[in-house]
């Protein structure tokens, strides 16, 4: 079966999980895990908030309409060196 229009493949958690792993990054926007998954900012935005249902995932608005995420035990603050 070829690529074209409909749903995109069944993306698992622990590919969104591991977009926050490899992150050099402290938090993550939905659409920056999208553009790593290579899929819609819309689903990935509902499966972020089923993981934070599961306390996988931590989220902080941060204006009118942004919300930043977060994996805790696998982001930090501190300064990551490059692979």
């Amino acid at each position: 079966m070829g690529e074209g229009p409909g749903r995109p493949p069944e993306i698992t958690d622990e590919e969104i999980l591991e977009v926050f792993k490899s992150s050099g990054e402290p938090v993550l926007t939905a659409t920056e895990v999208a553009e790593e998954l290579s899929v819609g900012r819309r689903g990935i935005l509902s499966r972020l908030e089923n993981l934070e249902k599961d306390n996988q995932v931590k989220s902080k608005s941060v204006g009118a309409r942004s919300t930043v995420w977060w994996a805790p035990g696998y982001t930090s603050t501190k300064p990551v060196e490059p692979k």
